[in-house]
């Protein structure tokens, strides 16, 4: 299947976890969402989280990539892409992506050119956060049981086990056809940049507290987008990146409230590195970095 090598949840495990922040390149270059505006209007749709009303923030070009930080442009597509903001919670998402298919990703996000907008994920990411996994944790591995979520080629989770982990990989796009309750439970979850990837969001959560154990930990990455989104500005943000497939964005109200509905505390690292629990296991240590 061609798609799931390039899945949203692929993508995703392939990210750069460290315990360093990670900061924003600077860029001076002209960036793509300065095509026209649309004419104001007050359009909403319903916010997935909190279910206020969320109004249209801003559109940018379909090619608006991650790459803009280190100052590479895309052509423009003229395809404009609306965002919209709920000022509740402060969530920011694309939702005319609700109803693609995944044939339609792997056609238009996902493809061969992916590794154009992000040319490291495909070993040197996995590897990385593999490596800081084991570097953090790794002396505690005799007492974790780990799954990757969204581990598409299972890179990560391979490595973590050819060190000792008892360490599984799990990618829903990969294998649609399993049951997410035959995988059991797990006190480690880790869904490395999956949070700004999918269409569905409270999906994504939904399974995650399914399979975190009732003494266990979702470590998580997506940078937050506190002080970087405003109303009557245009969304210039870098990581507000459709062609990455970057289509939820997340404020740090937003994963703190969307975890208290499933009974789970959120707390943040850092604007990058999140963690999600109903009880903290006693090995879990969240003052390293």
């Amino acid at each position: 299947m061609v798609f799931a090598a390039y899945s949203p949840y692929h993508l995703a495990s392939n990210a750069y976890f460290s315990i360093i922040e990670m900061n924003p390149l600077p860029t001076t270059a002209t960036p793509l969402h300065d095509a026209p505006k649309p004419p104001a209007e007050n359009r909403s749709v319903a916010c997935e989280i909190c279910g206020a009303s969320a109004l249209f923030l801003d559109a940018v070009d379909f090619n608006k990539s991650c790459e803009e930080r280190a100052g590479k442009y895309l052509p423009r597509t003229g395809k404009m892409v609306d965002y919209f903001l709920c000022d509740g919670c402060g969530f920011c998402f694309a939702p005319q992506f609700r109803n693609w298919t995944l044939a339609e990703f792997a056609e238009k996000i996902y493809n061969a050119d992916y590794v154009n907008v992000d040319p490291e994920y495909v070993s040197d990411r996995p590897n990385n956060n593999a490596r800081n996994f084991h570097r953090v944790y790794g002396h505690e591995r005799g007492r974790i049981r780990h799954l990757d979520y969204g581990g598409g080629s299972g890179l990560l989770s391979k490595a973590l086990r050819d060190n000792g982990w008892d360490s599984q990989s799990y990618d829903p796009v990969v294998e649609p056809e399993k049951n997410i309750a035959e995988l059991g439970s797990f006190n480690l979850i880790t869904a490395i940049e999956v949070f700004e990837h999918v269409p569905d969001i409270n999906q994504l959560v939904d399974h995650l507290a399914q399979l975190c154990a009732p003494e266990g930990t979702i470590v998580f990455t997506t940078v937050c987008s506190d002080g970087q989104i405003k109303r009557g500005q245009p969304l210039s943000w870098w990581y507000a990146a459709p062609r990455n497939g970057h289509i939820s964005l997340h404020s740090y109200q937003s994963l703190k409230l969307m975890m208290a509905k499933r009974a789970m505390t959120c707390v943040s690292k850092s604007p990058t590195i999140h963690m999600a629990f109903h009880k903290l296991p006693g090995w879990m240590d969240f003052s390293v970095g």
